[in-house]
């Protein structure tokens, strides 16, 4: 199967992770047909393109589903630890983590790959900034993503 890159946003991390913003229904398809196992969501369910019920959506596909509502204006090291904890159970699963526009997934595996799995600062950072750089503008609405994933 080739990549579903008409996902908003996808981006492929290696064989086993990839990443997007919010799939659809069908696209959920595509990730199944793919080879996901376990579909992680960083979003809020009361986001207006969030699915109905992505659990039961992904569940009816056969995979796993995890859900670590970020609120986008407070990401916290409790979200950061539980995200750690789910990327560390999942072994050798073939996971896709998704937010509504792969901007907190981002941030949460820039800091994944920096501080747990030990990757150097400039290629960490790198699948981040191809899809934003929230430390890079003194927006308010970036002031609590620049400040998360300065921390260490």
């Amino acid at each position: 199967m080739i990549d579903p890159t008409h996902i908003f946003n996808w981006r492929r991390y290696d064989s086993r992770l990839t990443t997007s913003g919010q799939p659809s229904e069908a696209q959920l398809d595509d990730l199944k047909a793919l080879g996901v196992g376990h579909v992680i969501n960083l979003a809020l369910h009361t986001h207006e393109k969030a699915l109905p019920d992505e659990a039961a959506s992904v569940a009816a596909r056969d995979m796993r589903y995890t859900h670590i509502p970020v609120a986008f204006d407070n990401p916290t090291e409790a979200d950061f630890q539980a995200f750690c904890s789910v990327m560390t159970a999942a072994n050798e699963a073939t996971i896709h983590v998704h937010c509504i526009m792969n901007y907190r997934v981002t941030a949460f595996l820039y800091r994944y790959q920096r501080d747990v799995l030990g990757m150097n600062e400039a290629n960490a950072r790198a699948a981040m900034e191809q899809v934003w750089q929230p430390d890079k503008t003194d927006h308010p609405t970036m002031v609590p993503w620049a400040k998360f994933i300065a921390r260490r």
